[in-house]
């Protein structure tokens, strides 16, 4: 059933972008799309992490109709396969918020030097920080993040979100508190 389950989380990404689409807009100009898992390990030609399709980057790939596209990467592993889909455009900025890959997967990927290649120079940002960061360093990393989307002026931003920055959670390091 992976298969099946994937399209159907990939299918709820882009229903979510063509409710935000300008020729369909009626309402609130946002919308969230609940796909578990995001898909931020899933790149061009490799999957990872539980991730098959990376439901952000096909959202955001469709919503470059309409303009630049940020994607904005917060969960707590670096989203490595979202870096391969457009480390070479410029269309699409992708900044990825994670915890530093010397120490957590994906190891091979998500270092602050990779910055986009070609066209797609400096239009990728890995943010990558210590293990047990707490929420006034996240916080000041995250506006960083925003003030580059910002800087940007995209016409749509797509977040890709984990959970797995809270405090406690098995899977990562971070002391992100509720009120952070």
């Amino acid at each position: 059933g992976t298969y099946k389950a994937a399209l159907a989380s990939a299918n709820c990404a882009l229903s979510a972008a063509e409710f935000i689409a300008p020729s369909t807009v009626h309402g609130p100009r946002s919308a969230f799309a609940l796909c578990r898992p995001p898909g931020h390990h899933a790149g061009r030609e490799i999957a990872g992490g539980y991730c098959f399709l990376n439901n952000a980057a096909i959202a955001a790939q469709w919503l470059t109709r309409f303009g630049k596209v940020a994607i904005l990467d917060v969960d707590y592993h670096a989203g490595n396969g979202t870096q391969d889909i457009f480390y070479n455009r410029r269309d699409v900025l992708t900044i990825s918020i994670h915890a530093d890959p010397s120490f957590e997967y994906p190891y091979y990927a998500g270092y602050a030097t990779e910055t986009g290649a070609g066209d797609g120079l400096g239009f990728h940002h890995n943010l990558p920080l210590p293990a047990g960061t707490e929420d006034a360093a996240y916080l000041q990393t995250l506006e960083q993040a925003l003030a580059r989307v910002r800087e940007f002026a995209p016409a749509h931003l797509v977040v890709s979100l984990g959970m797995d920055i809270f405090s406690g959670d098995p899977l990562g390091t971070f002391k992100i508190t509720r009120e952070g």
